[in-house]
């Protein structure tokens, strides 16, 4: 028999339990399914919404890659309201993350920079090219965008990233960019791009730092890795 969430016992009902125990002890579907209200003729919006993030592979940063159009012919029961409920849910965390990125201040490991470009570029579907500027003490001058590419790639122009680094007066820069297909790997490409920028800068007494990989909930460092 399939029982609405209402015909559920008191405890097990995502919003009564969010007001008796907190949101932490709610799963990832049962917050999803208070957002979304309501399922479809099938489903409860638990249940619904553990198809949504089975989806994903309960992976919230693959989910909000998925567009309001997406959300909407993907799911039966995800009409407008429902998918740009979710969206606008997703964005207000992103923008949490990013918030708190904001409070670095000065680099002293590749975790600080994994953290600054995470809520940046882990849900993006096309890779971006970015580049930290940093002083003499490693703190951060500026972050700046360089170019924005396709799923597989993005063009990058050295003599920009320099320009940007005389500009502010760095010390030091670290490139990043994220791969959209989630592996970490560095390619062929990632390699010649860091080595050019490399011995470029060295001629004008400018050090890259690293080069960082952003993917979803992992990354790649060039200087953890012994390449710089």
């Amino acid at each position: 028999m399939h029982l609405k969430i209402t015909e559920w016992a008191e405890e097990d009902r995502p919003r009564e339990k969010m007001q008796m125990k907190g949101a932490a002890a709610l799963s990832d579907a049962e917050l999803l399914a208070i957002l979304i209200g309501s399922g479809n003729k099938n489903e409860t919006a638990v249940e619904l919404s553990k198809r949504i993030l089975h989806t994903v592979n309960n992976n919230l940063n693959s989910l909000g890659k998925l567009d309001i159009k997406e959300l909407i012919s993907n799911f039966n029961g995800i009409g407008e309201a429902k998918a740009i409920t979710i969206a606008a849910a997703l964005e207000l965390g992103r923008r949490q993350k990013i918030s708190e990125a904001e409070k670095i201040e000065k680099i002293v490991c590749s975790v600080n920079v994994y953290n600054i470009f995470h809520p940046l570029l882990s849900d993006l579907k096309h890779e971006e090219f970015w580049v930290l500027l940093l002083g003499k003490s490693n703190n951060i001058i500026k972050k700046t965008l360089i170019n924005r590419g396709n799923e597989n790639s993005v063009g990058v122009d050295i003599k920009l990233i320099l320009k940007e680094a005389i500009e502010t007066s760095a010390s030091g820069i670290i490139l990043c960019h994220n791969h959209p297909d989630n592996n970490s790997s560095a390619s062929k490409n990632d390699d010649d791009i860091t080595f050019r920028l490399y011995k470029a800068a060295a001629l004008m007494d400018i050090a890259l730092l690293d080069h960082i990989i952003i993917c979803n909930g992992t990354y790649y460092s060039y200087k953890d890795s012994d390449k710089l």
